[in-house]
């Protein structure tokens, strides 16, 4: 037991943090004016906006033999893209997000907030090479600083979204916890995730998706939100462009 929980100490952090942050946010959130609430969303798209290029750039590390890392991305995304339109990806996290709404007796944007939060809480470098450090290390310093990033980002999140943004923990401990259970299980034959190819394809990819999400929340921010990026369609692209690599590379 000791040993299970050294490997996934930093995804319980995070959950304690995103639960804590959206807590706080739905108390707070219900006193603020809404313009202040516009303008949080739009400060917060700015941010994600930011931290989505700074992923991005993990594109020009990868060299290829037939593709540079943007093309690879831009592939993947395409094909990524297509296969998640195909298959309903979207309406499923939708689906997913009104069933944990009845379920527990959530209200207003609740399935909104949760894919949101969920997409911008599992889709990136840190998530990735922070659960993979902690399984095989058990050190979790990355993901306790994510921790602190995703609270400050529920708490925004949560005020205007509402509680549904707190159930995006489950898909916290699911992704990360198992991602650090599975790198304990394989660490003889894992690379290293800061600078493995495959994981700075995931990352450059994810980051253009995050990119995406600070578009939706600057929208949102803007009051326009019938044209947000469907980013959920988005998510097979994070196993196609590390395939892509690996064909072409």
């Amino acid at each position: 037991m000791i040993e299970l929980f050294a490997r996934t100490s930093g995804t319980w952090v995070n959950v304690a943090t995103v639960t804590g942050g959206t807590a706080l946010g739905v108390l707070v959130g219900a006193r603020l004016p809404e313009r202040m609430g516009r303008t949080l969303m739009q400060v917060l798209g700015l941010v994600t906006f930011y931290v989505g290029l700074s992923m991005a750039g993990s594109l020009r590390q990868i060299e290829s033999a037939r593709l540079p890392g943007v093309m690879v991305a831009l592939v993947g995304l395409a094909l990524g893209g297509v296969l998640g339109e195909a298959i309903g990806v979207e309406e499923r996290l939708a689906v997913l997000g009104e069933t944990l709404k009845q379920r527990f007796r959530g209200s207003g944007r609740f399935t909104e907030g949760f894919v949101t939060a969920s997409l911008l809480f599992c889709v990136g470098p840190m998530a990735i090479v922070g659960s993979l450090q902690n399984g095989l290390s058990h050190k979790n310093a990355i993901l306790v600083l994510k921790a602190a990033l995703d609270g400050i980002a529920s708490v925004a999140l949560s005020g205007v979204y509402g509680v549904g943004v707190g159930f995006s923990a489950f898909t916290v401990l699911a992704l990360q916890g198992g991602l650090s259970l599975a790198a304990g299980g394989l660490a003889s034959s894992l690379p290293d995730p800061a600078s493995a190819p495959s994981v700075l394809v995931i990352t450059g990819t994810g980051g253009l998706m995050v990119v995406a999400i600070g578009v939706n929340l600057l929208l949102a921010g803007l009051g326009i939100e019938d044209r947000r990026v469907r980013v959920g369609a988005l998510l097979p692209a994070l196993g196609i462009a590390p395939l892509l690599h690996a064909l072409v590379g």
